[in-house]
């Protein structure tokens, strides 16, 4: 198959070492108030007129031709991620140098970063694009790390934005062939009726009705260390089959294969940065269209590791190719199994869409997300496997249902259904992401969004064993 997928369009880079940069005082309001005491009177008044008083986003060029940007004071950082960014991003095109240090709250490597996601930009339908302002990369900071998690954030950013009629099972295919091609992964393909034969039969019954075939996923990178294994959801567009969703409610399904997004732009940072582990990736790709061969309520479908599944809502169709593929990885050793799914609305009713709400299986490994989110700006929240709900997700006449009703705790049954398919002795961590940004944000902008995937990478480590 061709690969013409553009991974990395739209990343912003540092501006290139020698360029000639203007520089820029970023300042806390309270030091903003200290240093504006030994400027001249005429400054000082030139600024009081512009009422600038530091805050957060706000921007102000001198006469001699130095900016100073706003980070506001510590309780309204608080509140905050990427401050520098939220006035770094309404410069003028150019290269910027960051002239004095960020108070002690705030980590330079992050903000930097920050300034890095801001300047994405997607543009594939765009003639022109608009040029961004380039920071120098300042001493101390990380630069390869911080690189390769905004070139991660731009691919994650890039497929979930792209339409459904670009970014069908077979574009999410290429998108993944070339990320294993640019790192030397191996990558394998069971396509369309090769999923019966291959007893993947939830994966087939999900994606049959579409006009692109569905299929599962399957890349492998490294050769040593500790087994990791990245399963997302790719439901490249979402109908809901014949419980066929409202019109308010399809207009975002180009996003529903976020967390097949999420996880190849997390597989990108493992292998730029050559962590020394073993990595496995399974995507189930499909479409869930409506078709006179749709799958339909109240059928019972038998998933790959033999359980039966009764069809309460065929708009509940994630868990179910999600189930075939960790069916798939169960049959194989792993260290850590995780999957990062657009799932529920339950979840965006218990923490709206910023936070990452994730299911651990053992309490140190959500111990350790937790530790790693913040230093990570990435925040994550955990919710309960609670195992005496297990009995809302058993019907009369199957092994599972994949719609319980009644509508309570619709988050933690649809982890629980994922749960049996992940293996006994396998530690799974389930995420139940947004993976959109509705308003732009500093850092942020509108659009598809990485979620989790910076606070694993962080909390890898200590999840895993690996050197640090």
């Amino acid at each position: 198959m061709a690969v013409s997928f553009d991974l990395f369009a739209g990343f912003v880079d540092f501006a290139p070492a020698g360029s000639e940069a203007r520089d820029i005082l970023a300042f806390d309001a309270d030091a903003f108030d200290d240093w504006l005491r030994d400027q001249t009177i005429d400054l000082q008044n030139w600024l009081k007129l512009a009422d600038f008083k530091a805050g957060i986003g706000q921007v102000i060029l001198l006469p001699d031709g130095r900016w100073i940007l706003g980070l506001g004071r510590a309780i309204a950082r608080a509140r905050e991620r990427f401050v520098l960014a939220a006035g770094f991003g309404k410069l003028p095109t150019g290269a910027y140098r960051l002239a004095n240090e960020l108070p002690n709250d705030l980590s330079l490597d992050m903000e930097n970063l920050g300034c890095l996601l801001g300047g994405y930009r997607y543009g594939r339908y765009k003639n022109k694009q608009a040029q961004q302002p380039q920071l120098m990369l300042p001493q101390g900071c990380d630069a390869d790390r911080l690189k390769t998690m905004a070139m991660a954030e731009a691919l994650t950013r890039n497929l979930i934005n792209t339409p459904a009629n670009d970014m069908g099972p077979d574009a999410l295919e290429q998108a993944a062939a070339a990320l294993a091609d640019h790192h030397g992964a191996h990558m394998n393909v069971v396509l369309g009726d090769a999923l019966l034969t291959q007893n993947f039969p939830m994966i087939h019954a999900v994606g049959r009705a579409a006009e692109q075939a569905p299929r599962l996923i399957d890349m492998t990178w490294g050769n040593t260390g500790p087994q990791l294994t990245l399963v997302g959801k790719g439901v490249c567009f979402d109908t809901g089959g014949l419980d066929l969703k409202p019109a308010s409610a399809m207009g975002l399904m180009k996003k529903d294969m976020g967390g097949a997004a999420n996880v190849l732009g997390l597989a990108h940072m493992i292998m730029a940065l050559n962590l020394p582990l073993r990595l496995r990736v399974l995507i189930p790709a499909v479409e869930n269209a409506v078709a006179g061969n749709a799958f339909r309520p109240g059928d019972v479908l038998t998933a790959r590791n033999g359980l039966t599944v009764e069809i309460n809502n065929t708009d509940a169709e994630g868990r179910l190719v999600l189930a075939d593929a960790l069916a798939l990885a169960a049959e194989s050793p792993s260290d850590l199994t995780i999957s990062m799914a657009t799932l529920t609305g339950a979840a965006r009713v218990a923490v709206g869409p910023d936070l990452a709400p994730f299911f651990a299986q053992q309490v140190a490994d959500a111990d350790q997300l937790m530790q790693a989110a913040a230093p990570a700006a990435d925040p994550v929240w955990p919710l309960p496997f609670h195992t005496p709900y297990e009995k809302m997700i058993e019907p009369d006449i199957a092994d599972l249902d994949n719609a319980p009703a009644g509508g309570f705790a619709g988050a933690i049954t649809a982890a629980l259904f994922l749960r049996r398919f992940a293996g006994d002795q396998t530690r799974y961590i389930h995420f139940d992401i947004y993976a959109w940004t509705a308003s732009a944000a500093p850092g942020r902008p509108k659009g598809g969004a990485g979620q989790g995937v910076r606070a694993i990478l962080t909390a890898l480590p200590d999840l895993l064993d690996l050197p640090k």
